[in-house]
Formats: structure tokens, C-alpha cells, sequence
């Protein structure tokens, strides 16, 4: 019965979806050839991005000041810290009470979220949605923490749509563990809506649903190839409520076999706006894909158009196990991340790409490697 559903929707994804892009598109390349760039004092835009300078708490980077601080009660984080859907406010643990509370990303008004969770986001403006360590979830009231919760069943489920019911199954399969999207409202029952993704492989299976649940993105199958020996990768979108995943990007056409970011599965980063995906594309040499390889460079996708850009003036062997984490700025205009430039002395720079020229900024140094990696976590707005 599961099989027919799941080609009943196939069915009704092939009348009802129209594909957005017509034709593959070309990867284009923007390469100042300048070098990365101190700081002017005209940087923009602004804001305040959140990092780590040291391994015990968070630390705010202001853009305006060009003055950098740690947050007392914060300890830096992976996942566990996260924007509002505004960008004003960041959810994250208080080391010393072991809850979730949120505060603006300058560190004042903090005020506490919930207890006993591992992760806390925004549903959508007005609720959340809270992990626990036992791998349970619920949605609640952000301003009513006596509300009743909407217990959810999780069980398989690794991301949930934002403001939606969809989410991405993980499930055991003939050989292996495969990817699907699933409506959580008719989960197994004669109605469920489930649709087949790709194979859940690890440093082939980042995925992150846009910000306002519109799509899915994901990293799919691409070809066999014959000179490296193993099947690369592609980005692809799916949307609720249509059976036919898109495939985005023709990165084999270019590159031939290539990995997409590491072995964290959430780490594609889409633009607060909903219309760039952000990525690293990593050269395979072998049939290894965590020990054969090549550089990382950072790409980032239209959704509306197909178009792919890629970004040639910073280039980094550090992507495994996991690449560097890519943060938006609030307008769209920018990426910020933590790369090392080798033989420069500065250990860990805390870069600014801006996105239509191409150029890399340094806007600070000395990004420290807490929890194993030297990440950049938000950038959002000042209060």
C-alpha cells in the first residue's frame, strides 16, 4: 500500500508541479584576483556576528565598533544556537542552568525559553519549536510557556519545516538508510504523503529547509565517475506537496565527482530571504571522500533562476570532517565564515565575502577552534 501512495503522489507531482528552471545552467565565476581585503572603515553592512574567540563562551564581533567581547553564562555551540526568524534575537544554553534562554545578539535582554532541551528554534515568529536530549519534539507558544505543547512524532525525523508539517525521514532500507519527505499530519496511515529523496550517505546528505518552509534543499546522487571512482553529488530541491524533487545544480558537467560540504547533514545555509543556498564544493581525487580530496570552494545557488556562482578567491583544505559554517547577512549582501590562511601567523580569520564582487574581507583574527572546529555561528541585527 506504502508503494502505491508513494506513486500516487509521483502521479500528482508530475501534473501539478512546474519546474522553475528550464535548462541546466553553467557554473559562472567571480574572481577579483585581489587577494583578501583588510577592513575598510566603510565596511557594510553592519550588525553583530557571533563567533568564538576563546573555548568558553560566545563572543560578539560589532561591525560598526570594530570591537569584539565574550558573553558571560554562553558557551560556544554547533547547532544549538539559533537566529529568530527577524534576525534580532539568538536562542542558546546557559552553561550554568543547563536551559535555553534567547537574548539579542549584543547579549542583554536574555530571558529564559525552556529547560531540557538540546535544541531551541523558531516555528515561525511567534512559537517554537524545542528538541530534547532524548530526541523528542514539541511546538509551544514562545510568550505562554504554561501552553499545553503539541507533541510531535519524531520518531526517524531529522529536520521539520518551518510554520509546516513536512519533515525529513530517515529510514532503514534494503541495503541502506534512505532520505524522504513526509507529511507528519498522516504519517502512517492510508493517506501518508512521503516522497523518496536519495540515500542517506555520510558527506553526501546535507540538507536544510528554506526559511519559510517553501522547499527542502538537499544533496543528492549525481553521476558515476570512471576517473575518481564514485558517485559525486548535486544540490536539489523539493517542495511539500509535490512528488518530483528538482535537480538544481550540473556540477558534474563541471567538475566531474564532487562533494558538498561534510559529514554534518544540516549544513546548507540558505539566505534569511529564502533565495540563495549557500555551499562548499570539495574536489574528489579518490574513491574516499573523507581522505581523497582536493580544495573546498564556496558556491552559491539561485533558486530562482538555477544560476550557480563560483567564488575563487579563498580556497581551503580544511573541510573534513565538516566545512566551515557559512552565515548570511541579515540584507543578502554577504557570508561571513572562519577560514585559515595558511603561513599568515593570524590563526583562524573571520572572513566577509561580499557576493556580488566577489571580494573577501578580513574582518578579525584569531577565531578559536571550540568543540574541534573554529566556526562563525549568526550574524544579526544590533539592537
Amino acid at each position: 500500500m506504502l508503494k502505491f501512495i508513494r506513486y500516487f503522489w509521483f502521479f500528482l507531482g508530475c501534473v501539478f508541479f512546474i519546474p522553475m528552471i528550464q535548462a541546466q545552467s553553467t557554473v559562472q565565476e567571480i574572481c577579483p584576483n585581489v587577494g583578501i581585503q583588510p577592513r575598510s572603515a566603510e565596511f557594510s553592512p553592519d550588525g553583530i556576528i557571533i563567533t568564538a574567540f576563546d573555548g568558553t563562551s560566545l563572543w560578539v564581533y560589532d561591525i560598526n565598533r570594530a570591537t569584539r567581547y565574550p558573553l558571560p553564562q554562553s558557551a560556544p555551540c554547533t547547532s544549538g544556537c539559533n537566529l529568530s526568524p527577524d534576525a534580532r534575537w539568538l536562542s542558546y544554553l546557559n552553561p550554568e542552568t543547563f536551559s535555553f534562554n534567547k537574548m539579542r545578539l549584543d547579549g542583554t535582554q536574555r530571558t529564559p525559553l525552556a529547560p531540557n532541551a538540546s535544541e531551541v528554534l523558531w516555528w515561525n515568529s511567534d512559537t517554537l519549536l524545542i528538541w530534547t536530549p532524548n530526541h523528542r519534539a514539541y511546538l509551544r507558544p514562545e510568550v505562554d510557556g504554561l501552553a499545553s505543547p503539541q507533541l510531535l512524532d519524531v520518531q526517524g525525523i531529522r529536520s521539520i519545516q518551518p510554520n509546516g508539517q513536512w519533515a525529513l525521514l530517515i529510514e532503514q532500507g534494503a541495503d541502506d538508510f534512505d532520505r524522504y519527505m513526509v507529511n507528519m499530519e498522516n504519517r502512517g496511515t492510508i493517506d501518508e504523503q512521503r516522497v523518496f529523496l536519495a540515500p542517506d550517505n555520510p558527506f553526501f546528505n546535507a540538507a536544510a529547509w528554506s526559511p519559510d518552509g517553501r522547499y527542502l534543499a538537499y544533496v543528492g546522487r549525481s553521476a558515476f565517475d570512471d576517473n575518481v571512482g564514485i558517485i559525486g553529488s548535486e544540490l536539489y530541491l523539493a517542495q511539500p506537496g509535490s512528488a518530483i524533487p528538482q535537480q538544481m545544480t550540473f556540477l558534474f558537467n563541471e567538475y566531474g565527482a564532487v562533494r558538498i560540504n561534510g559529514y554534518m547533514p544540516g549544513e546548507l545555509s540558505w539566505s534569511l530571504q529564502g533565495g540563495r543556498i549557500a555551499f562548499w564544493v570539495i574536489e574528489l581525487l579518490g574513491s574516499n571522500p573523507e581522505a581523497n580530496t582536493g580544495n573546498a570552494v564556496l558556491h552559491i545557488l539561485d533558486v530562482n533562476t538555477g544560476d550557480v556562482v563560483r567564488y575563487c578567491g579563498f580556497a581551503t583544505t580544511d573541510h573534513t570532517p565538516n566545512t566551515p559554517r557559512l552565515v548570511w547577512s541579515p540584507d543578502g549582501t554577504h557570508i561571513a565564515f572562519a577560514g585559515n590562511v595558511r603561513g599568515d601567523n593570524k590563526g583562524t580569520l573571520l572572513l566577509a565575502l561580499n557576493i556580488e564582487t566577489g571580494i573577501f574581507t578580513e574582518l578579525s583574527d584569531g577565531i578559536f577552534p571550540a568543540m574541534g572546529q573554529a566556526d562563525v555561528y549568526a550574524w544579526g541585527f544590533a539592537p
